[in-house]
């Protein structure tokens, strides 16, 4: 049985993922939800947690959630959005903020002998993110906290457990902002700290040994770290009656078919491999549009998966290694940022005619987590510390149309770039790291002769969890003799760009 321990209430915010990070970060299990979906059995779960929003509560679009089985009941956070919204409906007052509440600012004022700030002391560094603030607290509003600019930084409800913060612990620029969390959760909502990779195992191989029995299970594998681990742990529940499928779909990287196949074999797992490639360009000719690009993909993917998933007799289950992340980004707030930004090829794209049921293992863990899990259960680190890869593969980094040529283009720069990282010991410094083929043709001068061809770009990003990420500035040395060999070694190619944009405004991949 999950530990349903923390419940966070999502109004909307970019942070929301990262607060449900710091929160496993100190070992105890939460959960995302709509604040207009709450879980209909709310009782399993210890303390609530508001998040952020980018709307206003003096707004037309207020998001008015229903708090009358929480409030006063359980213990309450309320960040940012949650703490305006406690003070505007209930007896106080917020108003437009006179100077920029935004970026860095420190505590100037804390309240002595409040749990609530155990080991934080005056001066310490907090994250502003509003543009309203709080004038007035509300009924029973007692101060906790102030910052220079910002009277009413923290307060509390006397009578009730309810906390309330106008700044962002769950950020890193809030440099005690896991302190107060764990003071919050463990202190005072008395949230028990037993969420780790080893009682994830345990109880998840429990899980499927209950839900499956001995039905066989098919699963695809990509090669990536998450399916990987869904592989093992589905192994070690149901052993023998798990058959994994790995499709080369002609957008892998270069040789990846082959050592993949190799590596799965020597883990013990009953993995067949198929190769697809041709049929998978054809479904992408003439494509040029990302979502449709997606889709094509997707949907061959699906084709293949099929007739390999009937020649196993009495299938009856289909693992994914569908992630939290996914999950929550296909579930939007009122179209707010955590509407979905592009469609993810392993949440809800099955069609009817798979009459298969789903099991999904790591359904409810982050990136980080997956791969603590799977150092728990002694898989190779070489594996567990491959960069992400996306489903769609080389097809959402070749813009435009896709040809056999341009992938066999992409595949050699791919291949110079990440085995350099690799060599100089930079591959273990980034999150993720490709290069894209980009719909240019560029003059260049190759010998006497005038060229005309492609330009590639690179793009290294560091992040935790790929909600946000920022673009590693890699050694000019690195860069110089890369873009050399690329344009030495890959015929087709002779411009190489470094991409130095973050996440957000622009997203890991460029389609």
């Amino acid at each position: 049985m999950q530990q349903h321990n923390v419940l966070i209430l999502d109004f909307g915010s970019q942070y929301t993922q990262l607060i449900a990070r710091r929160v496993r970060e100190l070992n105890i299990y939460c959960e995302i939800h709509p604040y207009n979906h709450p879980p209909k059995n709310q009782s399993e779960f210890k303390a609530v947690i508001l998040s952020g929003s980018p709307n206003s509560v003096r707004g037309e679009n207020v998001l008015h959630p229903d708090l009358s089985e929480i409030r006063g009941k359980k213990p309450v956070l309320a960040v940012c959005y949650g703490a305006q919204y406690l003070a505007h409906f209930t007896g106080g007052q917020v108003a437009p903020s006179n100077t920029r509440e935004y970026g860095r600012a420190n505590l100037s004022y804390i309240k002595s002998g409040e749990t609530f700030f155990d080991n934080i002391s005056e001066g310490s560094q907090v994250w502003m993110s509003h543009s309203d603030t709080i004038k007035e607290l509300p009924t029973n509003g007692e101060l906790l906290a102030s910052t220079k600019d910002v009277e009413n930084a923290a307060y509390k409800i006397k009578g009730e457990e309810t906390f309330a913060i106008q700044f962002h612990p769950e950020v890193y620029h809030s440099k005690d902002g896991k302190q107060l969390l764990e003071n919050f959760l463990v202190k005072i909502a008395g949230v028990a700290q037993t969420w780790t990779p080893d009682s994830f195992v345990e109880s998840t191989v429990a899980e499927i040994r209950e839900k499956v029995g001995n039905d066989k299970v098919v699963l695809g594998l990509s090669g990536g770290v998450d399916s990987s681990v869904a592989a093992v742990l589905l192994n070690k529940a149901i052993g023998k009656n798990l058959y994994c499928i790995f499709v080369n779909n002609g957008l892998l990287r270069k040789n990846e078919f082959e050592t993949v196949l190799k590596r799965y074999e020597g883990m013990g797992l009953n993995v067949k491999g198929v190769d697809a490639s041709a049929r998978f360009l054809k479904a992408l000719e003439g494509l040029t549009d990302p979502e449709k690009k997606r889709k094509a993909i997707g949907n061959a993917f699906i084709e293949v998966f099929d007739d390999e998933a009937h020649q196993i007799t009495d299938v009856t289950w289909l693992a994914q290694g569908t992630i939290y992340p996914d999950v929550i980004e296909s579930v939007s707030v009122n179209g707010g940022p955590s509407a979905t930004i592009k469609s993810h090829h392993n949440v809800g794209g099955l069609p009817d005619y798979m009459k298969l049921k789903i099991v999904e293992p790591l359904k409810m863990i982050f990136k980080d987590e997956v791969r603590r899990v799977g150092a728990s259960m002694g898989i190779d680190p070489e594996l567990l510390g491959r960069h992400p890869f996306p489903g769609p593969g080389l097809g959402i980094r070749i813009l435009g149309d896709i040809t056999a040529e341009k992938v066999r283009i992409l595949q050699e720069v791919d291949a110079i770039f990440i085995n350099g990282l690799k060599e100089d010991g930079l591959y273990d410094k980034v999150w993720q790291a490709g290069a894209m083929l980009l719909p240019v043709d560029s003059v260049g001068v190759m010998g006497d002769e005038r060229t005309y061809e492609k330009v590639v770009a690179l793009r290294a990003v560091e992040s935790t969890d790929g909600m946000t990420a920022d673009w590693v500035n890699l050694p000019y040395e690195f860069l110089q003799k890369t873009s050399n060999k690329i344009i030495n070694q890959v015929k087709g190619v002779n411009r190489v760009v470094y991409d130095i944009s973050s996440k957000p405004p622009a997203t890991i991949e460029w389609e």
